[in-house]
C-alpha cells in the first residue's frame, strides 16, 4: 500500500552504507535495494555480530550468491568516529538509521542515549565529510518535534546536526537531509507485535496507556519508500515529513481483538498523549509537496535550489489528534497485514 510517488532513484553501481543495518528499517531497506537495484556495494554497519550473522544467512538464502557478492557486513558503533571514517571509504550514499529508541530506557539511561543519538550523529557527519560522501539521509522521529522525553530531545539535536552539516561541506559537495515519521508497524518495540503476542498467548485483556492516545502510523515498506523518494528529491537541509494516517490506540486494540476488553495502565515516563511532526513554528518554513511536507533549512550558506511547493499557513500544526487522515478498523488490519512479518500475520487476519 504505497502512499508516496514512485522513485526513479538510480542505485545501480552505487556504494550504499546503512548504519543500524540489522534493525527493522535497515533489514527492510537492504532487502528492497537488493530486489530493485544492483549496487556496487551495500554495506551494513552495526554492533551486533549475532544479528549480522543471522541477517547474512537469511539474505543469502533469499537472494543467492550473485546479489550477496555486493554485501558487506561491518562491525562497529556510531560512537566510534575512527571506525566510521574507515568503514565509509568510497561510499556514495549513507542512510543513518542507528539509534537508541526506547523512550523509558532513554529516561533511565540518559547518558547512553546521548552518546549514541547525538554524539553518534556528529561522528556520522564527520565521517561523511572526511570521505566526501555525496548524499546522506538520517532517520528521525515524530518525538523530535516539541520533545518532552530524552529520546525526542536527542533526535532533535541529531536533526539539527545533520541540517547544519550542509554548511560545513564546502567544496566537498556533501548534502544532508532528514526524514521524520511516526510509529512503524511491525518494528521491534511497536505496540502491534506486542498485542499480537498477547493475543496468541490467550490474553484476557489488552493494555492501553491512555484511551485518548493517538499516533501517526506507517509501515516498514512505506518508510523505505519514503527514504528512497526523499533521497531522489533532496537538495540538502530539508526535514521531510510524510503525509500518513493517524489512529487511536483503542481503535488498534479493538481492530486486532474486538472481543477483548482494554486495561488502562497509565502513560509511561516520557510519553505524550499525541505526537506532532510539524509545529506551528516549523510551519513558517515548511512547503507542501503533495505526498509529504518539507521543513526547509533556516540557514543556507551553500548552493541549494529550493523545493517547489505551496507554503503552509503560519498557524498550521501537523499533529496526530488533529490530522484529517484517519484509519478505519479495516484500514488498520490492512496496514497491519503489510507491516507485520508473515509469521505474525495470522493473529490479525
Amino acid at each position: 500500500m504505497s502512499r508516496f510517488a514512485p522513485t526513479n532513484l538510480d542505485l545501480d553501481g552505487k556504494v550504499i552504507f546503512v548504519t543500524g543495518g540489522t534493525g527493522s528499517f535497515g533489514r527492510r531497506f537492504v532487502e528492497t535495494v537488493l530486489t530493485r537495484a544492483n549496487p556496487r556495494k551495500l554495506i551494513v554497519y552495526s554492533r551486533d555480530e549475532l544479528k549480522q550473522s543471522e541477517m547474512q544467512a537469511d539474505l543469502a538464502e533469499r537472494f543467492g550468491a550473485a546479489k550477496m557478492a555486493t554485501m558487506r557486513f561491518f562491525l562497529g558503533d556510531v560512537r566510534d568516529r575512527q571506525r566510521l571514517i574507515m568503514a565509509m571509504r568510497g561510499v556514495d550514499i549513507v542512510v543513518h538509521a542507528a539509534a537508541l529508541k526506547q523512550v523509558p530506557a532513554a529516561e533511565y539511561n540518559p547518558s547512553e542515549c546521548i552518546h549514541t543519538n547525538i554524539m553518534g550523529a556528529e561522528n556520522v557527519v564527520w565521517a561523511c565529510l572526511t570521505n566526501r560522501v555525496q548524499q546522506v539521509v538520517a532517520l528521525s522521529t515524530d518525538k523530535a518535534c516539541n520533545p518532552i522525553n530524552l529520546y525526542g530531545a536527542t533526535k532533535l539535536a541529531s536533526d539539527k546536526t545533520f541540517v547544519a552539516a550542509n554548511n560545513l561541506s564546502g567544496d566537498i559537495g556533501a548534502r544532508f537531509s532528514v526524514v521524520r515519521y511516526g510509529n512503524v508497524v511491525g518494528s521491534r518495540g511497536s505496540v502491534a507485535p506486542l498485542f499480537q503476542r498477547l493475543i496468541a498467548r490467550g490474553a484476557t485483556e489488552l493494555p492501553i496507556t491512555d484511551p485518548r492516545m493517538t499516533r501517526f502510523w506507517i509501515t516498514l515498506n512505506q518508510g523505505v519508500e519514503f527514504v528512497l523518494s526523499s533521497l531522489e528529491i533532496m537538495r540538502g537541509g530539508e526535514i521531510f515529513v510524510p503525509k500518513i494516517p493517524s489512529m487511536k490506540m483503542t481503535d488498534l486494540a479493538q481492530a486486532m481483538a474486538p472481543d477483548l476488553p482494554i486495561k488502562v495502565v497509565g502513560i509511561r515516563p516520557g510519553e505524550k498523549l499525541h505526537e506532532i511532526m510539524i509545529s506551528a513554528d516549523d510551519a513558517r518554513s515548511t512547503v507542501d509537496l503533495g505526498d509529504r511536507y518539507a521543513i526547509e533549512p533556516n540557514f543556507v550558506e551553500y548552493t541549494r535550489e529550493p523545493l517547489a511547493g505551496a507554503r503552509l499557513e503560519e498557524d498550521f500544526c501537523y499533529a496526530s489528534d488533529t490530522n484529517d487522515d484517519w484509519l478505519s478498523g479495516a484500514g488498520l488490519l490492512e496496514l497491519l497485514g503489510e507491516g507485520l512479518p508473515q509469521r505474525r500475520r495470522r493473529a490479525v487476519d
